[in-house]
């Protein structure tokens, strides 16, 4: 309808109900997502670098640290790693899912400009919640590949654990509370016309893994041991990881502290309540602060820095807001769906599975999804210890998020940065005991961004 055709005054709705009706009624999870088409030219990760997980107000090694230093730590650990320093780097892009909300930001990538030699260079901010450090790689590959430049950088930072004062200096921070956490979370959630959060948090995250016990059959006593091995298996992880300054210990020796014969024991007292139909406290996400960085370049320049580039394949990409039930299950799919399509990989071809997983059961699920671990077989994978890091198909060999530790935008990159090291056999205590020639990533945050990152050791 043309303007000129209304009366002066009136609004014609019709078109927007229609649009409405036809989204529900020809729009699917899977069939809107399109075929990947390959990079113009290869990209390869040369350089990563990361902060240590801490939590700034509750440790005096690091209490007065802000949001530009750790950036600049992260960003100058990658340069250190890549072999090269600020004027080799021709774009940075800076990554923050809450920019606003911890640290009284807009435009947060102009605030760490002079920590990292990057003083007029281009540069842009990105938010795409917890999956911001999954898309950080995403974006700086796309540029790469476009020919429009040759080395980029792209970091991440997040202190959710405190919020800055809006006017102070950054230095000063107080702790959040969980109505400005839960305020938080729902901005990332649909609000078009009602406050849509299904409930309270533990049996919306279980909806996935409710669905996967009833479609596998498996029994009360066979789900508390897969959970209760999966957080012993991580836990033992992240003790073992010198950059997760918030464990130290493993649930064996935090029993044996509080007087237990077990860890088994410890994950069924007071000091890991149930707070859901299947999930403990244990199996939620850690918050902390920190940063991490990764440098890109041709594949075919990479060779001037390392003679083992890793290779991103390709990024699968799906969005599906927090409407639609299971979101993560189905965004899973059909971001793996794109990447298998583009490589003719799947992930029975990869070596090791890194996840978000913010639920912990998120681990498992995931892997099957992308066919990492055999179909219905996941929870015995977990069970067993083999997707512990010396296990034979290893999963977040850092621990993961309920252990390792949770900094929203920027632990994707930490993923990265468990990767790169993986694939280049120096992780360290939690190396997996194969060689890990490739790595699957995949990234889910904020109740719409799931990625799927492959990765190849040249």
């Amino acid at each position: 309808m043309r303007r000129s055709d209304l009366p002066h005054g009136s609004i014609n709705f019709q078109p927007i109900n229609s649009i409405r009706q036809e989204a529900r009624n020809e729009m699917s999870f899977n069939d809107n997502v399109p075929k990947l088409k390959p990079y113009s030219r290869s990209v390869s990760i040369i350089g990563v670098g990361a902060t240590p997980f801490v939590r700034v107000l509750d440790d005096p090694a690091v209490d007065g640290l802000c949001e530009p230093e750790l950036f600049g730590y992260a960003a100058r650990d990658a340069m250190k790693d890549a072999g090269i320093d600020g004027s080799d780097v021709e774009f940075y892009i800076h990554g923050q899912a809450g920019p606003g909300w911890t640290s009284n930001y807009a435009t947060p990538n102009m605030h760490v400009a002079n920590w990292i030699g990057m003083k007029a260079k281009g540069s842009y901010h990105h938010s795409e919640a917890c999956a911001t450090g999954y898309v950080a790689l995403e974006t700086a590959v796309q540029l790469l590949a476009s020919g429009q430049y040759d080395m980029v950088l792209s970091g991440c930072i997040e202190m959710p654990y405190s919020i800055a004062y809006p006017t102070r200096v950054l230095t000063k921070r107080r702790f959040g509370t969980d109505a400005i956490f839960h305020e938080t979370l729902c901005s990332t959630l649909p609000r078009d016309y009602t406050l849509f959060t299904r409930g309270a948090l533990p049996f919306n995250s279980e909806s996935w893994l409710d669905y996967y016990v009833k479609e596998n059959n498996i029994s009360p006593e066979d789900v508390d041991a897969f959970m209760t091995a999966l957080s012993i298996h991580s836990r033992r992880a992240a003790a073992l990881n010198p950059l997760s300054a918030i464990t130290s210990k493993t649930y064996d020796e935090l029993a044996a502290e509080a007087g237990m014969d077990s860890a088994y024991e410890y994950l069924h007292s007071k000091f890991n309540p149930l707070i859901g139909k299947y999930m403990r406290g244990a199996h939620f996400e850690q918050r902390c602060d920190g940063a991490a960085a990764v440098i890109v370049c041709p594949t075919e320049k990479a060779y001037q820095y390392t003679d083992h580039p890793i290779e991103v394949l390709g990024v699968g990409h799906s969005c599906l807001e927090n409407s639609n039930p299971r979101l993560e299950m189905q965004a899973t799919t059909n971001a793996y769906r794109q990447m298998k399509e583009l490589t003719g990989l799947t992930g029975a071809d990869m070596d090791l599975f890194l996840t978000n997983d913010f639920y912990n059961q998120s681990q498992m699920l995931a892997a099957e999804i992308c066919e990492y671990l055999p179909k219905g077989e996941g929870w015995q994978y977990v069970r067993d210890g083999r997707i512990a890091f010396d296990g034979d198909r290893p999963v977040n060999s850092n621990g993961g998020r309920c252990h390792y530790g949770h900094a929203a935008g920027a632990s994707g990159l930490h993923d990265l940065y468990e990767a790169v090291h993986q694939m280049r056999g120096d992780a360290g205590a939690t190396q997996a005991k194969h060689e890990v020639k490739r790595t699957m990533l995949r990234g889910f945050g904020g109740a719409q961004n799931l990625l799927n990152i492959m990765l190849e050791k040249k």
